[in-house]
């Protein structure tokens, strides 16, 4: 695991790690009492959803936790706080958006995930952390900046307890 004081980048071994991650953000958002706009980036296939799955567990949520890609969001008002789940594949345009009352999710403290961010620019808010997952060696690489005030408080959160997370392993991160 390596960090400056802009980002913080961690290795998953595997999915269970990504996972461990996903609960170790819940947790820093459940610690910090107040939500988070977090924009998960990476191709198909990284873990973004994997990533998606330890946060809603780590909220408290017991169920499935799938992708979104059709419905472009997927509720979850019983956790605390109240999370949501975006999707924005298959999104035409970002102003489609604005048809499902996008500005709504974000207020009220409550924790957002969004897949394919890109996809939204100009309607979505300024995220407060942006994770990025790329592929490295045998596993996959967390790479996490912050966008707001909020986010560098939830990545300092997160560096001070990372050195518990099981999973990652510090060994194989070479990057800088």
């Amino acid at each position: 695991m390596q960090s400056d004081q802009k980002e913080f980048r961690v290795f998953l071994a595997d999915e269970a790690a990504t996972e461990a991650l996903g609960g170790q953000l819940a947790k820093v958002v459940i610690d910090a009492g107040r939500g988070a706009t977090l924009f998960l980036q990476g191709n198909l296939g990284m873990g973004k959803t994997t990533l998606s799955r330890g946060v809603m567990r780590g909220l408290g949520h017991e169920g499935a936790v799938k992708s979104p890609t059709y419905t472009l969001v997927e509720p979850y008002e019983h956790l605390q706080p109240a999370a949501y789940h975006f999707d924005l594949y298959r999104l035409g345009d970002p102003e489609e958006l604005e048809y499902m009352g996008i500005r709504d999710y974000f207020e009220g403290g409550n924790f957002c995930l969004i897949e394919w961010p890109e996809r939204g620019l100009g309607v979505l808010p300024q995220p407060d952390l942006v994770v990025t997952l790329e592929r490295e060696g045998r596993g996959r690489a967390a790479r996490l900046v912050p966008g707001t005030k909020n986010g560098e408080s939830l990545l300092a959160m997160l560096k001070d307890a990372g050195n518990n997370r099981p999973g990652a392993d510090p060994g194989q991160d070479k990057r800088g």
